[in-house]
């Protein structure tokens, strides 16, 4: 059989859309994990990179801890977490929590330093305190970027997020787990495409985001 021939299988088989290890149930777990990880992650990314960004200060320990952050194998380092803290949802997110916490940080800090500081000094000038200059002048300038950030994140939580499985969580790594350890590559070939159309799906999402969020003229110029 060929690929092709094993994902039409795979989603043929009434048996892979109900009960407790049906798609519609892996998938939710799998959308569970990565929401939970990505909310982590950007509420500790985010307001570091913005203030950061804010002050032009920390630019080369955001790049060094972004560096350690990607060289850590995320496999390896939920190893660990289980050795250290035993089963349980923790040693799953800690490593998809480190894996998404680089691209939102720096991106963040690159996002608010590439403002024109010609409307931030003009904000500055006419009274506005440092908070107003933040949200109301830099980050709805900042906000394509950073949105790009979080996009490279979730992605990257999404395709990572398989290895729960290995630890008896669920999710669609458990497809890829179990059909590897059964040799039913039908399961593991479906389990890697529902990865994959998840990944597309979540391009797809952020996209619609900055449709909604950021406002045309900010568009254009980030086109342009």
């Amino acid at each position: 059989m060929n690929i092709l021939n094993y994902i039409d299988a795979f989603f043929s088989d009434n048996a892979h859309w109900q009960g407790y290890d049906g798609i519609p149930t892996r998938v939710a777990e799998h959308i569970g994990y990565t929401l939970m990880a990505l909310g982590t992650a950007a509420a500790i990314g985010l307001p570091i990179g913005l203030l950061t960004g804010h002050t032009g200060r920390g630019g080369n320990t955001l790049a060094l801890i972004a560096t350690a952050g990607r060289a850590l194998p995320s496999f390896g380092l939920m190893v660990l977490m289980f050795v250290l803290l035993g089963l349980g949802m923790a040693p799953v997110m800690i490593p998809l929590v480190v894996l998404a916490i680089p691209p939102i940080l720096v991106t963040t800090y690159e996002a608010m330093r590439s403002v024109d500081p010609a409307p931030v000094d003009a904000a500055r000038g006419m009274g506005m305190a440092e908070t107003e200059v933040l949200f109301r002048v830099e980050l709805p300038v900042a906000l394509p970027l950073i949105l790009s950030g979080l996009r490279s994140a979730a992605i990257q939580i999404v395709s990572t997020a398989t290895i729960a499985a290995y630890v008896s969580f669920g999710g669609l790594g458990r497809y890829i787990v179990d059909g590897l350890y059964q040799r039913d590559y039908e399961k593991v070939v479906g389990g890697a495409t529902l990865v994959a159309a998840m990944a597309l799906a979540t391009l797809g999402l952020f996209w619609g985001v900055g449709r909604l969020t950021v406002s045309q003229g900010v568009r254009r110029g980030s086109a342009g």
